[in-house]
């Protein structure tokens, strides 16, 4: 019975350590804020994903505003965590204008600062960030991927600069890994391979893999080969633009009181 015992915890601790490493969900804090964003009901008003607001009578728009117009009403992070904590940023709460627009619409922005905690809130501002489309590289090369990335479909599936990880029935995680990822160096470990799950849509490693060839298999979603449709540079602009994402993205302010002028 001892040893029964021992077998059975070894085997647990084995299933754990596995768990840990291979089967664990890696959600990034944009993907965590998009799921957040949607049990919370912001796309009720803000539309799928935050794409397209709802209509508003009384407003001088006439509609909520997505995300993608986030800089019409936000300067910067600070300004997006103000209005999910406060429902509104501390500029225009001292705005009369404001004060007598808000008034007219039919639709109040709430105040989620005690529905929520600081760490949810702040990955429903990276979410928010990431859906603008205003957090894009200024080297020529990797604003060029960023583009493409749209161009060719891939933010489909990937989202919103291959930032989002959604649902796919049946793959090892149960969702499309993000290029910002901690999954993605499993899947791609250099650039040889990433231009591999472009062009074939899977790497000669995961091809020649057994086990890695029956997860690819019982996914619903599969990764597409590109091979027919990308131009002579794209996978370069492609790379250079997970690797900034990666890498030299820069990262917005995250203190409660900004200086004057903060970017």
């Amino acid at each position: 019975m001892k040893r029964l015992l021992q077998l059975v915890l070894l085997f647990v601790l084995a299933w754990l350590a596995f768990y840990t490493t291979v089967l664990r969900p890696k959600l990034t804090p944009v993907e965590r804020g998009r799921r957040l964003a949607e049990k919370t009901g912001c796309f009720g008003c803000h539309g799928a994903e935050g794409t397209e607001g709802t209509a508003d009578p009384g407003r001088p728009s006439g509609k909520v505003p997505s995300y993608r117009s986030l800089m019409m009403y936000a300067k910067n992070e600070h300004d997006v965590r103000e209005w999910i904590r406060d429902g509104v940023t501390a500029s225009r709460a001292r705005s009369e204008t404001w004060k007598e627009s808000r008034k007219a619409g039919a639709l109040h922005m709430p105040a989620f600062g005690k529905r929520l905690n600081a760490s949810q809130i702040d990955d429903l501002v990276a979410f928010v960030m990431a859906a603008s489309g205003e957090e894009a590289p200024e080297d020529s090369m990797a604003l060029a991927g960023h583009e493409r990335a749209s161009e060719l479909g891939c933010t489909g599936c990937h989202g919103a600069g291959g930032r989002y990880a959604r649902p796919n029935p049946g793959s090892l995680k149960g969702y499309i890994p993000p290029w910002d990822g901690e999954d993605f160096p499993d899947l791609v470990r250099d650039r040889h391979e990433f231009g591999e799950w472009v062009e074939n849509g899977v790497t000669r490693r995961f091809d020649t893999n057994p086990v890695a060839k029956y997860f690819l298999r019982k996914a619903a979603l599969h990764m597409p080969a590109y091979k027919r449709f990308v131009k002579e540079g794209d996978v370069d602009a492609l790379w250079a633009y997970v690797t900034w994402l990666r890498k030299g993205r820069p990262h917005g302010d995250t203190t409660d009181a900004p200086g004057e002028g903060s970017p």
